[in-house]
């Protein structure tokens, strides 16, 4: 069976400007990110527009929260046929595994994983919260609490990628943002993490926003990227 490696971050605001973009992208050679800004502004509709329009859908809420709520939140993603949904790891282990539990009675299970630490966040960030590991102690400890608790996979930054693919073998899914093909990339960018290194660092899937959605042919774009990776 086919599977898409790149996920398209659909970072707009209105039902609109959605459907405008979704008619752009090959539904055939990527899957759909609905993130907190497109889903508070259109709601459930952005998963069924996306659906319509033959895409496989990663709903990105980062659920955090008491295990209850955390667990039915994601079981109504599940009930919208998204295939995959997420949850913040610092929300504990019995809310990762409340989470995982409520998927095993459904019809439909989408692939459930977990946030490590915000790729915003610093060093001092995390002793401002009391957190005394250091950064990548850190992301490695929620990872693993995560894969203890039988989540599929975690979020993860194209640098924590090798060190997480070879603690946790080829099962656990790896979804890397922040990516930029070369060619995409400002003359400004001093470092910048390509399709082609993520894919041979151990990242299952890659989110892309801007050098496709913003591409002034998005099918290209993303032709241009699958012939890379």
């Amino acid at each position: 069976m086919h599977d898409p490696r790149i996920i398209v971050a659909l970072d707009v605001s209105t039902e609109h400007d959605l459907r405008e973009l979704v008619k752009k992208i090959p539904n055939t050679q990527c899957r759909a990110k609905i993130g907190k800004e497109l889903f508070t502004s259109v709601g459930p509709l952005a998963i069924e527009i996306c659906h319509d329009a033959g895409f496989e859908v990663f709903l990105d809420l980062k659920f955090h929260d008491i295990p209850n709520t955390c667990a039915k939140a994601v079981r109504a993603a599940a009930r919208w046929g998204v295939w995959m949904t997420n949850v913040h790891c610092s929300g504990g282990t019995d809310m990762m595994r409340s989470a995982r539990e409520i998927l095993e009675g459904e019809d439909h299970r989408p692939r459930l994983i977990g946030v490590t630490v915000l790729t915003s966040l610093s060093e001092m960030g995390l002793q401002e919260l009391g957190v005394s590991r250091d950064l990548e102690s850190q992301v490695d400890h929620l990872a693993h609490l995560a894969h203890t608790c039988g989540l599929d996979g975690v979020v993860c930054s194209a640098q924590e990628t090798p060190r997480l693919r070879q603690s946790f073998g080829s099962e656990f899914c790896l979804v890397t943002p922040g990516i930029r093909p070369r060619w995409a990339a400002s003359d400004d960018q001093t470092r910048i993490v390509t399709p082609t290194d993520a894919i041979a660092d151990g990242s299952d899937y890659l989110v892309i926003g801007r050098p496709i959605t913003a591409a002034e042919c998005p099918e290209d774009a993303v032709a241009r990227i699958v012939d890379e990776i």
